[in-house]
């Protein structure tokens, strides 16, 4: 995956993570907003490692 492709990823996971987690919470439902809070850890990693890839490209351009 391309660094671009990972930020997006990110940003859906992160998104879809906080809507899972908060009608979970608002529902009783303590599973389901475990799950959203695991899905929103993954997407703030994904959109982390994209930003890591831009900055390794970055330094090797310059170089």
């Amino acid at each position: 995956m391309n660094s671009t492709t990972d930020k997006v990823k990110g940003i859906a996971n992160k998104v879809a993570g906080s809507v899972k987690e908060g009608v979970g919470k608002a529902v009783g439902n303590q599973e389901m907003e475990a799950e959203g809070a695991i899905q929103k850890a993954k997407g703030e990693i994904q959109e982390a490692k994209g930003k890591v890839k831009d900055a390794v490209k970055s330094v090797i351009d310059k170089a």
